[in-house]
């Protein structure tokens, strides 16, 4: 039988959501509250008020300062576990995932050319399809879905390469940013929908351009495609 304590974690979550929601409207620095405020706003017990800041500290959410004036504070945005504009919630793990991130994009350029050698008719009408979820993702304003098509197409893009350790590779680096992102956050500088449209579009026009094969064309789209800000 399912106990109160049973509960937490879903409960913590949720807390954590919430806070991250409000630290997406929140300017780097600003302070959000108190953790007694917070937690009365969120009406939970410290025990899962506790555990839902831990999660948020983990994914460099939020910093507490304590003392007067102290409280839970808005952090800055790391650019490693950022996925463009969109932020991606990640786990304890969010180094391996940054790493992870910079790998992939800089396979993607190999992959790419090998699709535009290799890809055949059948290859172009699979890679549509996957386009088609990554679209009713944006018609449903769903963005964890959306990154998640948008991961599908391209571990289908790897499978056209004759490279095996090629594909393995990066069909490895896939799944560890996929199994350590927790959710997909809006920016400060731009809208999630509007965000994961471009995207949306970006990815039509790569697929157009391997059709083509045009690869000036395809090798453009990829580096405007690099997810990795350098800072």
């Amino acid at each position: 039988m399912a106990t109160a304590h049973d509960d937490t974690p879903r409960r913590a979550e949720v807390v954590a959501e919430r806070i991250a929601a409000l630290v997406t409207r929140t300017a780097p620095g600003a302070r959000l509250g108190t953790k007694e405020e917070l937690r009365t706003l969120c009406q939970v017990s410290v025990g899962t008020f506790n555990e839902a800041l831990r999660l948020l500290q983990s994914r460099d959410l939020v910093t507490v300062r304590p003392g007067p004036g102290g409280g839970l504070f808005a952090a800055e945005q790391s650019p490693m576990v950022r996925l463009g504009n969109s932020v991606l919630a990640l786990d304890a793990e969010q180094t391996d995932v940054a790493d992870a991130m910079r790998i992939r994009d800089a396979l993607d350029p190999l992959l790419i050319a090998d699709a535009l050698w290799h890809g055949s008719p059948a290859d172009i009408a699979d890679l549509r399809r996957e386009l088609a979820a990554m679209e009713q993702a944006v018609e449903a304003q769903d963005a964890r879905a959306f990154v998640h098509a948008n991961w599908q197409l391209h571990a289908r893009i790897a499978a056209i390469s004759p490279n095996a350790l090629l594909r393995s590779l990066y069909l490895s680096l896939l799944e560890v940013i996929e199994s350590h992102t927790l959710t997909v956050l809006p920016s400060r500088e731009q809208p999630l929908q509007e965000y994961v449209r471009e995207r949306h579009a970006l990815h039509a026009e790569l697929i157009d351009a391997l059709e083509q094969h045009d690869r000036e064309r395809a090798l453009r789209l990829t580096r405007a495609h690099n997810t990795t800000l350098e800072r």
